[in-house]
């Protein structure tokens, strides 16, 4: 015991552990959207490439785009809590929404666009539940405007460490939520042949030196991003926007980064 695990909460990992496993991938999105892992005939990925550009861009999103059936999903995992997450997410489902309809097509054409997020922070602190659907309903009648708007966020930091469940969604979300090696040992005691295989991945992909090395990079790319968001807005509040991201720039230079990296950062 004890041995230093990584973490699927890291964007890196987690894509590498579905992008590498088809079987993984498709009871992952069965269990996250509750449905039975038979009814998905077909799950074709995008965009299965990580790069080293990737690695060390500020954010670079890391994220899994799929077609599920006749659906589109797209499933991102988020570490830090910007303020302008909502309406980010938002704009995100309608590039997926809109991403298959070509020119001179049918609006009909358009396919149910589901965006999953998986947040390791709190995005409504008056809900218990750790799960969210966001749905468009009609304000006075509570009528669904359309079925093909779904976004689902699910907040890990809500999730009670439950590794008896039954439930495949909390199978995987304790999964992706795990820290240590007793956690990925309890895991194993399910005995569910599914989750044992994703067990053994992350297992075998933490003894890898060269993955090992890879998640040391993202981390810090996500480090810094932090730093930056956080200290800006700390230091708008107390001297102004302008003049905050100006003395952050000049932090980060002193933290080594270069004028193409803040010029990335700036863009985003």
């Amino acid at each position: 015991m004890g041995r230093d695990i990584i973490s699927a909460k890291l964007d890196i990992i987690f894509k590498k552990i579905f992008s590498e496993n088809d079987d993984l991938l498709t009871d992952f999105v069965a269990g996250l959207l509750e449905i039975p892992t038979e009814s998905i005939t077909s799950i074709s990925l995008k965009n299965t490439e990580i790069t080293p550009e990737t690695l060390e861009g500020k954010f670079s999103r890391l994220d899994l785009n799929m077609t599920v059936n006749d659906k589109l999903v797209n499933v991102e995992i988020q570490l830090n809590k910007n303020e302008d997450f909502r309406d980010r997410t938002m704009f995100y489902w309608s590039k997926l929404f809109t991403s298959e309809l070509g020119s001179g097509e049918n609006y009909s054409n358009l396919k149910t666009a589901i965006t999953i997020n998986i947040l390791d922070f709190v995005m409504f602190p008056d809900r218990e539940d750790y799960h969210a659907e966001v749905v468009p309903v009609i304000k006075d009648t509570g009528e669904v405007y359309s079925d093909k708007f779904h976004i689902h966020i699910f907040e890990l930091r809500k999730l009670h460490k439950n590794y008896k469940t039954r439930s495949r969604r909390e199978m995987w979300l304790n999964f992706i939520n795990s820290e240590s090696e007793e956690d990925f040992d309890m895991i194993r005691q399910i005995n569910d042949p599914v989750m044992n295989k994703a067990v053994k991945v992350i297992i075998d992909m933490s003894r890898d030196t060269q993955i090992r090395e890879n998640a040391r990079i993202r981390e810090k790319a996500l480090h810094d991003e932090a730093f930056f968001m956080e200290g800006a807005r700390a230091e708008g509040e107390k001297i102004g926007i302008e003049k905050g991201i100006s003395q952050m720039i000049e932090k980060l230079k002193a933290r080594g980064m270069t004028d193409d990296e803040i010029d990335e950062l700036m863009k985003n």
